[in-house]
Protein backbone atom coordinates (compact mmCIF):
# COMPACT_ATOMS: atom_id res chain seq x y z
CA UNK A 1 0.00 0.00 0.00
CA UNK A 2 1.22 3.66 -1.06
CA UNK A 3 0.28 6.52 0.64
CA UNK A 4 -2.68 8.66 -1.11
CA UNK A 5 -0.71 11.37 -3.15
CA UNK A 6 -1.62 14.80 -2.10
CA UNK A 7 -3.59 17.24 -4.12
CA UNK A 8 -1.51 19.40 -6.75
CA UNK A 9 -0.44 22.61 -5.67
CA UNK A 10 -3.12 24.88 -7.70
CA UNK A 11 -5.91 22.78 -5.99
CA UNK A 12 -4.22 22.77 -1.87
CA UNK A 13 -6.94 24.29 -0.01
CA UNK A 14 -6.40 24.82 4.27
CA UNK A 15 -9.23 22.44 5.73
CA UNK A 16 -8.79 22.43 9.23
CA UNK A 17 -6.25 25.00 11.38
CA UNK A 18 -5.17 24.63 14.76
CA UNK A 19 -3.32 26.88 16.95
CA UNK A 20 -2.06 26.84 20.34
CA UNK A 21 -4.53 24.14 21.66
CA UNK A 22 -4.01 23.68 25.27
CA UNK A 23 -6.00 21.15 27.24
CA UNK A 24 -5.35 20.73 31.12
CA UNK A 25 -6.46 18.17 33.43
CA UNK A 26 -7.00 18.17 36.93
CA UNK A 27 -5.24 15.79 39.01
CA UNK A 28 -6.98 13.51 41.58
CA UNK A 29 -5.11 13.11 45.09
CA UNK A 30 -8.14 10.74 46.39
CA UNK A 31 -11.34 9.05 46.12
CA UNK A 32 -12.69 12.90 46.31
CA UNK A 33 -10.41 15.19 46.35
CA UNK A 34 -8.96 17.53 43.40
CA UNK A 35 -5.24 19.08 43.98
CA UNK A 36 -4.58 22.39 42.60
CA UNK A 37 -2.48 20.94 40.24
CA UNK A 38 -3.04 20.23 36.70
CA UNK A 39 -1.52 18.09 34.24
CA UNK A 40 -0.89 18.68 31.12
CA UNK A 41 -2.56 16.88 28.24
CA UNK A 42 -2.28 18.80 25.07
CA UNK A 43 0.04 22.05 25.25
CA UNK A 44 0.60 24.72 22.61
CA UNK A 45 0.02 22.48 19.69
CA UNK A 46 -0.46 24.31 16.05
CA UNK A 47 -1.25 22.53 12.62
CA UNK A 48 -2.89 22.74 9.60
CA UNK A 49 -3.89 20.22 7.05
CA UNK A 50 -5.17 20.51 3.76
CA UNK A 51 -7.94 19.04 1.58
CA UNK A 52 -7.42 15.80 0.43
CA UNK A 53 -4.39 14.50 2.61
CA UNK A 54 -3.51 12.45 5.30
CA UNK A 55 -1.76 13.88 8.41
CA UNK A 56 -0.32 11.35 10.80
CA UNK A 57 -0.42 12.23 14.61
CA UNK A 58 2.28 9.10 16.14
CA UNK A 59 2.98 9.00 19.56
CA UNK A 60 3.51 6.77 22.77
CA UNK A 61 0.33 5.86 24.76
CA UNK A 62 -1.07 8.81 27.20
CA UNK A 63 0.78 11.81 24.86
CA UNK A 64 -2.68 13.54 24.25
CA UNK A 65 -2.90 11.79 21.11
CA UNK A 66 -7.05 11.15 21.98
CA UNK A 67 -7.11 14.33 23.89
CA UNK A 68 -6.67 16.75 20.95
CA UNK A 69 -8.85 14.45 18.72
CA UNK A 70 -11.08 15.35 20.82
CA UNK A 71 -10.52 18.84 20.85
CA UNK A 72 -10.61 19.02 17.27
CA UNK A 73 -13.99 17.81 17.06
CA UNK A 74 -15.40 19.91 20.35
CA UNK A 75 -16.20 16.79 22.02
CA UNK A 76 -13.84 18.34 24.32
CA UNK A 77 -13.55 22.37 24.85
CA UNK A 78 -9.99 23.61 24.84
CA UNK A 79 -8.69 25.64 27.42
CA UNK A 80 -7.13 27.97 24.96
CA UNK A 81 -6.13 28.62 21.64
CA UNK A 82 -8.02 28.77 18.20
CA UNK A 83 -9.70 25.99 15.67
CA UNK A 84 -10.62 26.79 12.56
CA UNK A 85 -12.55 24.76 9.90
CA UNK A 86 -13.15 25.88 6.43
CA UNK A 87 -12.41 29.45 7.52
CA UNK A 88 -14.89 29.35 10.18
CA UNK A 89 -13.97 30.02 13.73
CA UNK A 90 -14.98 26.56 15.51
CA UNK A 91 -14.79 27.75 19.07
CA UNK A 92 -17.55 30.46 18.02
CA UNK A 93 -20.19 28.72 16.90
CA UNK A 94 -22.99 27.26 18.27
CA UNK A 95 -26.50 25.34 17.88
CA UNK A 96 -27.27 24.75 14.44
CA UNK A 97 -24.05 26.38 12.95
CA UNK A 98 -21.80 23.83 15.33
CA UNK A 99 -24.56 21.16 14.21
CA UNK A 100 -24.01 21.77 10.04
CA UNK A 101 -20.42 21.88 10.37
CA UNK A 102 -19.87 19.04 12.60
CA UNK A 103 -21.55 16.71 9.57
CA UNK A 104 -18.35 17.77 7.98
CA UNK A 105 -16.41 15.96 10.66
CA UNK A 106 -16.33 12.44 11.83
CA UNK A 107 -14.53 10.11 13.99
CA UNK A 108 -13.56 6.39 13.51
CA UNK A 109 -13.16 5.00 17.27
CA UNK A 110 -10.15 2.62 18.23
CA UNK A 111 -12.73 -0.21 20.04
CA UNK A 112 -14.64 -1.07 17.29
CA UNK A 113 -17.13 -2.81 19.40
CA UNK A 114 -17.14 -0.44 22.44
CA UNK A 115 -18.30 2.54 19.84
CA UNK A 116 -21.07 0.47 18.55
CA UNK A 117 -24.41 0.42 20.51
CA UNK A 118 -25.02 -3.18 21.55
CA UNK A 119 -28.64 -2.84 21.80
CA UNK A 120 -29.11 -1.56 18.14
CA UNK A 121 -29.60 -3.21 14.72
CA UNK A 122 -26.60 -2.49 12.75
CA UNK A 123 -28.72 -0.82 9.50
CA UNK A 124 -30.12 1.69 12.73
CA UNK A 125 -26.61 2.28 13.90
CA UNK A 126 -25.28 3.36 10.45
CA UNK A 127 -28.30 5.04 9.68
CA UNK A 128 -28.54 6.85 13.00
CA UNK A 129 -26.63 10.00 11.66
CA UNK A 130 -28.90 10.42 9.43
CA UNK A 131 -31.66 10.66 11.58
CA UNK A 132 -29.94 13.90 13.12
CA UNK A 133 -28.77 15.77 10.20
CA UNK A 134 -31.18 14.74 7.60
CA UNK A 135 -34.21 14.36 9.33
CA UNK A 136 -36.69 14.76 6.04
CA UNK A 137 -35.23 11.72 4.48
CA UNK A 138 -37.97 8.74 4.92
CA UNK A 139 -37.11 5.92 6.34
CA UNK A 140 -36.71 3.95 3.05
CA UNK A 141 -34.38 6.68 2.18
CA UNK A 142 -32.38 5.92 5.48
CA UNK A 143 -32.26 2.35 4.78
CA UNK A 144 -30.93 2.58 1.49
CA UNK A 145 -28.30 5.04 2.31
CA UNK A 146 -27.38 2.70 5.06
CA UNK A 147 -27.42 -0.56 2.78
CA UNK A 148 -25.25 1.00 0.37
CA UNK A 149 -22.51 2.30 2.88
CA UNK A 150 -22.64 -0.82 4.31
CA UNK A 151 -21.92 -2.68 0.75
CA UNK A 152 -18.94 -0.30 0.06
CA UNK A 153 -16.96 -1.09 3.25
CA UNK A 154 -17.85 -4.87 2.32
CA UNK A 155 -20.58 -6.13 4.34
CA UNK A 156 -24.29 -7.12 2.60
CA UNK A 157 -27.76 -6.20 3.19
CA UNK A 158 -27.87 -8.75 5.66
CA UNK A 159 -25.77 -7.03 7.91
CA UNK A 160 -28.61 -4.49 8.34
CA UNK A 161 -30.67 -6.93 10.23
CA UNK A 162 -27.93 -8.19 12.74
CA UNK A 163 -26.46 -6.56 15.96
CA UNK A 164 -22.65 -5.94 16.51
CA UNK A 165 -21.84 -8.82 18.97
CA UNK A 166 -22.45 -10.83 15.64
CA UNK A 167 -19.68 -9.73 13.16
CA UNK A 168 -15.76 -9.98 13.82
CA UNK A 169 -13.35 -7.06 14.96
CA UNK A 170 -12.75 -6.15 11.79
CA UNK A 171 -16.03 -6.14 10.75
CA UNK A 172 -17.16 -4.14 13.39
CA UNK A 173 -14.70 -1.73 12.49
CA UNK A 174 -16.08 -1.93 8.92
CA UNK A 175 -19.45 -0.37 10.29
CA UNK A 176 -17.83 1.93 12.45
CA UNK A 177 -16.50 3.75 8.81
CA UNK A 178 -19.38 3.25 7.69
CA UNK A 179 -21.58 5.23 10.46
CA UNK A 180 -18.71 7.83 9.83
CA UNK A 181 -18.82 8.15 6.02
CA UNK A 182 -23.05 8.32 6.12
CA UNK A 183 -22.75 11.76 5.98
CA UNK A 184 -20.16 12.00 3.20
CA UNK A 185 -18.02 14.04 5.59
CA UNK A 186 -15.01 16.03 4.36
CA UNK A 187 -12.70 15.52 7.65
CA UNK A 188 -12.42 11.44 9.17
CA UNK A 189 -10.55 11.68 11.87
CA UNK A 190 -9.51 8.06 12.71
CA UNK A 191 -8.16 7.32 16.39
CA UNK A 192 -6.23 4.10 15.98
CA UNK A 193 -8.18 2.55 14.01
CA UNK A 194 -6.32 -0.53 13.50
CA UNK A 195 -4.93 -1.06 16.79
CA UNK A 196 -7.41 -3.56 17.96
CA UNK A 197 -7.41 -5.56 14.91
CA UNK A 198 -4.89 -8.72 14.11
CA UNK A 199 -2.41 -7.64 11.42
CA UNK A 200 -3.88 -9.26 8.67
CA UNK A 201 -6.88 -7.68 8.99
CA UNK A 202 -5.71 -4.04 10.12
CA UNK A 203 -3.74 -3.75 6.64
CA UNK A 204 -7.10 -4.99 4.86
CA UNK A 205 -9.14 -2.09 6.93
CA UNK A 206 -5.98 1.01 5.76
CA UNK A 207 -6.72 -0.42 2.13
CA UNK A 208 -10.22 -0.23 2.19
CA UNK A 209 -9.89 4.01 4.24
CA UNK A 210 -7.27 4.54 1.49
CA UNK A 211 -9.16 3.64 -1.21
CA UNK A 212 -12.50 5.17 0.37
CA UNK A 213 -10.32 8.44 0.40
CA UNK A 214 -9.89 8.34 -3.50
CA UNK A 215 -13.39 7.71 -4.29
CA UNK A 216 -15.13 10.12 -1.31
CA UNK A 217 -11.89 12.68 -1.68
CA UNK A 218 -11.65 12.95 2.22
CA UNK A 219 -8.80 14.27 4.30
CA UNK A 220 -7.83 12.30 6.87
CA UNK A 221 -6.51 13.21 10.87
CA UNK A 222 -4.34 9.00 11.19
CA UNK A 223 -3.77 9.12 15.07
CA UNK A 224 -0.97 5.63 15.74
CA UNK A 225 1.39 4.61 18.33
CA UNK A 226 2.70 2.77 14.98
CA UNK A 227 4.74 4.17 12.78
CA UNK A 228 4.64 1.06 10.28
CA UNK A 229 0.58 2.21 10.24
CA UNK A 230 1.57 6.20 9.55
CA UNK A 231 4.38 5.32 7.03
CA UNK A 232 1.40 3.38 4.95
CA UNK A 233 -1.25 5.64 5.09
CA UNK A 234 0.14 9.73 5.86
CA UNK A 235 1.38 12.36 4.01
CA UNK A 236 2.65 14.12 6.40
CA UNK A 237 3.70 13.36 10.11
CA UNK A 238 3.69 14.99 13.42
CA UNK A 239 5.36 12.93 16.23
CA UNK A 240 3.91 13.92 19.98
CA UNK A 241 5.21 13.47 23.04
CA UNK A 242 4.08 14.83 26.56
CA UNK A 243 1.52 16.87 24.78
CA UNK A 244 3.06 18.43 22.35
CA UNK A 245 4.13 17.92 18.72
CA UNK A 246 7.85 17.75 18.80
CA UNK A 247 8.64 17.55 14.90
CA UNK A 248 6.77 17.46 12.17
CA UNK A 249 6.71 17.40 8.25
CA UNK A 250 6.80 14.94 5.23
CA UNK A 251 6.49 11.50 5.70
CA UNK A 252 9.13 10.42 4.22
CA UNK A 253 11.52 13.21 5.76
CA UNK A 254 10.65 12.40 9.04
CA UNK A 255 10.81 8.80 9.12
CA UNK A 256 13.90 8.18 7.47
CA UNK A 257 15.89 11.30 8.54
CA UNK A 258 14.45 12.47 11.90
CA UNK A 259 15.49 15.45 13.46
CA UNK A 260 14.76 15.00 17.02
CA UNK A 261 15.74 12.34 19.22
CA UNK A 262 12.95 11.02 20.43
CA UNK A 263 11.51 10.31 16.93
CA UNK A 264 15.10 8.63 16.50
CA UNK A 265 14.26 6.33 19.78
CA UNK A 266 10.36 5.31 17.95
CA UNK A 267 12.43 4.71 14.69
CA UNK A 268 14.92 2.51 16.72
CA UNK A 269 11.66 0.24 18.29
CA UNK A 270 10.66 -0.83 14.53
CA UNK A 271 12.50 -3.48 13.14
CA UNK A 272 12.00 -2.36 9.34
CA UNK A 273 9.44 0.33 7.94
CA UNK A 274 7.49 -0.51 5.14
CA UNK A 275 9.13 0.87 1.51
Amino acid sequence: MSPVAPPPKAEIETLLEARNLRKLYPVTTGAFLQSSHRAVAVEDVSFSIERGETLGIVGESGCGKTTLARMLLRLIEPDAGELHFEGADLLKLGGESLRVKRRQMQMIFQDPFASLNPRMRVGSIVAEPLEIHEPALSAAEKRERAAAMLKRVGLNEDAMKRYPHEFSGGQRQRIGIARALILRPKLVIADEPVSALDVSVGAQVLLLLQELQREFGLTYIFISHSLPVVAQVATRVAVMRRGRFVETGDVDLVLKRPAEEYTKELLAAVPELPR
